[in-house]
Parts: C-alpha cells; sequence; structure tokens
C-alpha cells in the first residue's frame, strides 16, 4: 500500500491514489439479504463491476469491500469474490443495515451513488451538508 507517513496524523495514500469503499450487495451483485446466503454463492457479478474494480486495482488504488454482510457470512463472501477474480485488499463486514448514509470523517469524502452500471467518474457541481463554522 502507498502510504505516506506525516508528523502526528494518520498516513494519507499518495496523490491520485483512491481508497474505494465498495458496497457488494446491489453495488457488484443482486441485492442478497443476510437472511438469503445460499444466493451469496450463486449470484453473478453485474456486467462492468468486475472489470471497473480490477482496473482500479491495477492502477494502483485501495479496494476495499464494505459490507453489511455480518461477519458470520465473511468467508462466503471472499470465497464468491475470489471464484469471480475481483482483486481486492480487503473486506469489511457489519457495515449498518437500512441506506441514507451520512459519514463524518476528518478526511475527504466522497460518493457516488450506484445506479445500475459501472462507468468512467466524472465531477459535478452538488449540495452537500457540512458543518456549520463559527461565526456563520
Amino acid at each position: 500500500m502507498e502510504l505516506e507517513y506525516i508528523e502526528h496524523i494518520s498516513p494519507i495514500l499518495k496523490d491520485g491514489v483512491k481508497n474505494y469503499l465498495i458496497d457488494i450487495d446491489g453495488t457488484i451483485t443482486d441485492d442478497v439479504p443476510n437472511e438469503e446466503p445460499e444466493r451469496m454463492v450463486t449470484c453473478e457479478p453485474y456486467p462492468d463491476a468486475l472489470e471497473t474494480v480490477n482496473r482500479w486495482y491495477d492502477e494502483g488504488h485501495q479496494i476495499c469491500f464494505f459490507t453489511s454482510r455480518t461477519e458470520n457470512l465473511k468467508q462466503i463472501t471472499i470465497d464468491w469474490l475470489d471464484k469471480h477474480g475481483f482483486k481486492y485488499h480487503s473486506v469489511l463486514c457489519g457495515k449498518p443495515r437500512g441506506g441514507n448514509y451520512h459519514w463524518i470523517d476528518n478526511h475527504l469524502v466522497r460518493a457516488t451513488r450506484y445506479k445500475g452500471r459501472f462507468t468512467d467518474l466524472v465531477e459535478k457541481q452538488v449540495t452537500i451538508e457540512v458543518f456549520k463554522e463559527d461565526g456563520e
């Protein structure tokens, strides 16, 4: 992993390298609930997901699958990712279920909502919620 350490702060990635946190269910394959683990084994990757994720990996980006699947389903998940040839650095289970996420962090956070297919990422101007600063 290409990390740079600066005194008294967390490591940061080199310029141009992104930390991709990618959901699994409904993003790279069918939306399979934890209550139906048998479907996790047989579902197929979505078109372009495998190619896009592996391209990002090959370009040097960090790939972390961040899923609402529970820890007891982690090995099934890893086996499925490996079976289909996904390249990745880590798998994190236990993401809260229910959506409507609002991530608060001391680092820059970008979010991309998956809408049915992987394409090139483009920049858009959008309105976001931020913390009120002193004097506002």
